[in-house]
């Protein structure tokens, strides 16, 4: 067990911009971000794990949601929460509920196939290349309903890739790549804090600490990597950040105070992350 992990969950424009501001408190007070060996990000902790390892600082992707720039217009009606929550909770087995959510999202009538890459193309700056820092994103198979992740080393483009992590079920269609048809990377896990599995030094960011149905929270995910000896700490939202967030992740207009929120947590937080991230 070697290496330092930094995980970033999902949690759509909201629990995206709450994001954003946990990184750029924790980089204005001191945390060295960059440290980490790896970054695995799941639907936006894919796309601002991509950007930053691309180049952009934290705190530039948080003065634009500040500003309210980059608005994502994802609109999800009562009926597709509906028949969301129908194919993922039926069950209480973790992976029979994503497949179920595969079913449910292969045959619903909501638009090209494209649509998830079309939202992400413009937030991704086009169609960048993989950074050179080491970064992985999860999704989920749409048949087999497992996580699997990509890298560099896959035959997706960081596009494919990262739009796979982001196909929300129901409200997007899976995204086809290498083969198959893939889910949004949260549909088992909102932060994926298991994949860090074999690093010393866990440091997970995760806006929405359990996804829908029979699934494990992020704060458990984390314990069992600390059971196997890991140093790990696991960053979600606290009540101030809950109150700013809402319980609409699809808020535009949430996102400026949700990031400041989580800022302010970040800042508080700070000298606990660095205490494992740094060793």
């Amino acid at each position: 067990m070697d290496g330092t992990a930094l995980v970033l969950g999902g949690g759509g424009p909201v629990g995206g911009a709450w994001m954003v501001g946990v990184l750029a408190g924790l980089t204005e007070a001191g945390v060295e971000l960059d440290r980490a060996d790896v970054v695995i990000g799941t639907s936006a902790g894919a796309i601002f794990g991509a950007r930053v390892l691309g180049g952009e600082s934290p705190r530039a992707l948080y003065e634009r949601q500040l500003a309210g720039e980059e608005r994502i217009d994802l609109e999800v009606s009562a009926a597709q929460t509906f028949r969301f929550l129908w194919a993922a909770c039926a069950t209480r087995d973790s992976r029979r509920s994503a497949q179920r959510l595969g079913r449910a999202a292969l045959a619903a009538p909501v638009g090209h196939e494209g649509g998830a890459l079309d939202a992400v193309r413009p937030l991704l700056g086009g169609e960048r290349p993989w950074p050179e820092r080491a970064l992985r994103i999860a999704a989920v198979d749409a048949q087999s309903g497992e996580v699997e992740t990509f890298g560099s080393d896959s035959s997706l483009s960081l596009l494919e890739a990262v739009a796979a992590s982001c196909a929300v079920p129901l409200v997007w269609p899976p995204v086809s790549a290498a083969g198959r048809r893939w889910l949004d990377g949260g549909c088992r896990s909102a932060g994926n804090v298991r994949l860090a599995r074999g690093y010393r030094r866990v440091v997970a960011v995760v806006p929405i600490p359990s996804a829908p149905g029979p699934h494990p929270s992020a704060r458990q995910e984390a314990d069992e990597l600390v059971a196997e000896g890991a140093s790990v700490v696991c960053l979600t939202p606290d009540a101030a950040s809950r109150r700013a967030m809402g319980r609409d992740m699809t808020a535009d207009s949430r996102r400026p105070d949700t990031a400041r929120a989580g800022h302010a947590q970040a800042v508080a937080a700070a000298r606990t992350v660095a205490d494992v991230l740094h060793g």
